[in-house]
Parts: structure tokens; C-alpha cells; sequence
């Protein structure tokens, strides 16, 4: 974009020294058709410059907008994937499992504690002088509802696979798998799915950031096949909670 203004403001000053240069060795009668030929063009390149620029603006204010909308629908994921591995021990790569999981699913609400009683083998072994052992009892209080829990009176896990914005129908993308004996899983979306009515040169603009503040690579994820992570790609100025 910056090679573009620069490029833009290099004509534009050309332009104004033609138009310098015209009106000093021109013949008088040439001179008003052409004078007013090259300020039209003037105009019309600084127009383009400041669109250029104003579009530009315009593109980053629609691309968070869009990827908020995305980033709530992935953070139901990560949240639904999280409660699957407490409960079964691992992730899933179907999202009609994951929502079926949800419909039926239940926390076990648990109680740990320590009880002393009579260790009869160590008594025996040392002629009846009573000897004691702790153990850890888990006692059962409650069943939860992963569906309450999570989205309480929403509905909104049932359609949370669907991108929100961006190209009619699409779908995110769930993997889920073992590494190095681990289960992991990621859910993603590309971004030219998500900005697919943009120019595409901003498209590809975006899909090349590396920044702190920006969703660095071509899509939007959260957690990853690669590394053992439930977090997403995205900086808290996208969202709030991560």
C-alpha cells in the first residue's frame, strides 16, 4: 500500500511539473486544453490516492468486526473440546459428536477426603498393636449438565461450527488428535473465507501479518495439531475472553 501512495504522489508531482513546464514553453492556444487535461488527471490520482488509503480503513474496521464474530464461535468450541477431554479423555474431530456430547453430557461434582481406619495386615504383623492407615475417599454430590454449564438457556453450540461472516455456508474446519500421547485438537477458519467479498490484494495483505496486535497467519484458529495448546491465534483487542 505505502509503495502505492508513493508511487501515486510521484506522478501527481510530475504531473504538476508537465503543467509547469507547459505553461512556460507551450504555444498560448495549446496551452488552456492540455493545462486542463493534466489537472483533471491531477485530481483524478490524488482521488485514487485517498480512496486507496480510505479504503484501506474501511477494510480494517469490516475485518475486526467479522473476526469478533468468529472468535466468539471458536471460543464455544474450544470450551465444548475442553469439557469433551475432562469427561471422555480426549478431543473430537466431528461436530455432530461434539453437539451430541453436549446435549446429553454431565459433570460429576466430586468430594475428596482423608479417612483413618484400622490396618488389620500391619496390626497382625506387630503382635496386635493397632495400627492405623489413611485413605482418600471420593464421595459422589452431584451431576451437572455440560449443556448448562457451558451455554446455560442458549442454542447457540448447535450452530456453532458455522463461520458467522464471510462466504455463504462455509464451515470451520475441527481436527483432533494424539501427540506424543497427548490429545489435542484445533478448529479453524482461513481468512479469505471470512473477507471473500474484499480485494483480494488486502486479503493477501492480511493473510502475511505478523504482528502482536494482529491474527497472524492466513486463518483464524484456536488450539493446534502441532503443539499442546487450547488457546487461540488471536490478541485480547479481538476479544476479552480468551
Amino acid at each position: 500500500m505505502l509503495n502505492i501512495i508513493i508511487a501515486i504522489v510521484a506522478v501527481i508531482l510530475l504531473t504538476i511539473g508537465i503543467v509547469w513546464v507547459i505553461d512556460k514553453f507551450v504555444p498560448k492556444k495549446a496551452k488552456p486544453f492540455i493545462t486542463i487535461a493534466l489537472w483533471l488527471l491531477i485530481v483524478f490520482l490524488g482521488y485514487k490516492t485517498f480512496m486507496s488509503v480510505y479504503g484501506e480503513i474501511q477494510f480494517n474496521q469490516l475485518k475486526e468486526k467479522r473476526y469478533n464474530q468468529v472468535i466468539k464461535n471458536l471460543i464455544d468450541i474450544r470450551n465444548a473440546q475442553v469439557a469433551h477431554k475432562v469427561i471422555t479423555g480426549k478431543f473430537t474431530d466431528n461436530f455432530d459428536d461434539l453437539v451430541k456430547f453436549i446435549d446429553t453430557a454431565e459433570y460429576t461434582i466430586t468430594q475428596r477426603r482423608d479417612s483413618t481406619v484400622l490396618d488389620v495386615e500391619r496390626t497382625k504383623l506387630f503382635g496386635g498393636v493397632e495400627t492405623f492407615k489413611t485413605l482418600v475417599l471420593v464421595d459422589t454430590l452431584d451431576f451437572v449438565s455440560v449443556k448448562d454449564s457451558l451455554f446455560k438457556t442458549s442454542t447457540r453450540y448447535k450452530t456453532m461450527m458455522n463461520v458467522p461472516v464471510g462466504a455463504e455456508g462455509a464451515k470451520f474446519e475441527l481436527k483432533a488428535g494424539m501427540l506424543d500421547s497427548i490429545p489435542v485438537f484445533e478448529a479453524s477458519v482461513r481468512k479469505e473465507v471470512v473477507l471473500f467479498d474484499q480485494e483480494k490484494y488486502l486479503i493477501k495483505k492480511e493473510e502475511q501479518v505478523v504482528s502482536v496486535d494482529g491474527v497472524n497467519g492466513p486463518t483464524i484458529k484456536v488450539g493446534s495439531m502441532d503443539e499442546v495448546n487450547t488457546t487461540g491465534n488471536w490478541p485480547k483487542n479481538f476479544s476479552k475472553e480468551q
